[in-house]
């Protein structure tokens, strides 16, 4: 069963990774935090300690993420280059994969980001159209992909293609890593309202050519690679979420001690006071699912992992928004100011309800996977 009281070291680190969010704070330099905490040990904790890492798990690396948005800071390619592709390496990768990446990855030196979505295929996995074909010893990646984070800055994406399956024609799924200045490999920023330090961006895969060992892992292993990184994607988007709500909640709570109307700080007022805390309790149940989430992937039980991280995802989604709403609502006019900062997480807020899979695909999957219900699609 999972451990509800943390470790004294989780708490430490905890505490060590909130110090440094406190030092940067909300107008941080995101590559600067970023080298700081490569440099403190805190990106690739969740990789093996024979490549650099702590030698953790995705428990580690949900606590420095949830502890960094908490003090203003998350660090978004926390959720891809670590926590995705670093896991994916480090459980399916060649030995060679293993010793160029991820020690890079550990100490950030270099990113990677990930190539999952498509404009036709949205949330199904199984409608991706990029596909790969052998061409000699090399393969031959083409396709398109939207809302890739990071790519700007990464060093390489992994991509998400389909390769026919010699047995029965099917396409399934498969990972390769394609460096940033492939030939036909091509990018253009989406155009997004989202004000976020990591932009988001169109990829176009025009007979990229790979050689064998950009492919990750067997080619045979096809959806078990693929779900191995997206657990951790949807535990790290509810850590995410989570340490925005708590920053939210705290700038509020904050605001509701000092600013007095009528003789009395608003926060001693009910209407007040009582949403603020049904914010802290939705925000705490939800990072107990995302540790339940994390003990189970860390376990090695990726079935109940798999469960787990979309409830947690979803219960950190819902708590988010509803944080960062009230939080909004305490401050009244100041909530809509730059000087307090809060605004514009309305719409980051919304994020987590919306990426990397949809509230509605969410309910979907506990509807029929745990409930035993028919599938509506």
């Amino acid at each position: 069963m999972t451990t509800l009281i943390e470790t004294e070291e989780h708490k430490a680190l905890r505490s060590a990774v909130a110090q440094l969010g406190r030092r940067h704070g909300r107008n941080h330099d995101r590559e600067q935090l970023w080298s700081d905490a490569g440099k403190l040990g805190y990106l690739g904790v969740n990789l093996p300690e024979a490549y650099g890492g702590g030698g953790g798990g995705i428990t580690e690396l949900s606590i420095v993420l949830e502890e960094l948005g908490a003090a203003g800071c998350p660090l978004l390619m926390l959720v891809v280059s670590p926590a995705i592709c670093g896991t994916v390496i480090a459980r399916f990768g060649t030995d060679a994969q293993k010793q160029e990446w991820l020690p890079a990855l550990a100490d950030g030196t270099r990113t990677m980001a990930f190539g999952i979505t498509e404009p036709d295929a949205g949330s199904n996995s199984h409608r991706i159209t990029t596909t790969a074909r052998r061409d000699g010893a090399d393969w031959l990646l083409t396709g398109r992909k939207v809302f890739v984070s990071g790519v700007d800055i990464a060093d390489a994406t992994l991509i998400v293609g389909r390769t026919e399956d010699a047995r029965t024609g099917n396409l399934k799924p498969c990972l390769f890593i394609v460096p940033r200045d492939a030939p036909g490999f091509q990018r253009s920023r989406i155009d997004m309202e989202l004000n976020a330090a990591e932009k988001q961006f169109e990829l176009v895969l025009d007979d990229v050519r790979l050689p064998p060992q950009a492919l990750v892992g067997d080619e045979d292993a096809g959806l078990l690679q693929l779900f191995a990184g997206l657990n951790p994607e949807r535990i790290m988007t509810a850590a995410f979420a989570i340490g925005m709500g708590r920053y939210a909640l705290a700038r509020a709570i904050e605001y509701a001690r000092e600013r007095t109307v009528w003789k009395a700080p608003i926060g001693a007022h009910q209407a007040i006071a009582h949403p603020l805390a049904q914010a802290h309790i939705d925000l705490e149940l939800a990072r107990l699912m995302m540790q339940k989430a994390a003990y189970l992937y860390d376990a090695g039980d990726d079935v109940g992992a798999g469960e787990a991280a979309n409830m947690a995802k979803y219960a950190a989604a819902e708590a988010n928004v509803k944080a960062v709403d009230q939080a909004v609502h305490t401050l009244g006019g100041n909530g809509l100011t730059r000087e307090f900062g809060l605004a514009s997480l309305i719409t980051a807020a919304r994020v987590a309800r919306i990426a990397p899979v949809s509230r509605e695909m969410i309910l979907n999957y506990v509807s029929h996977q745990t409930l035993g219900l028919p599938k509506s699609y």
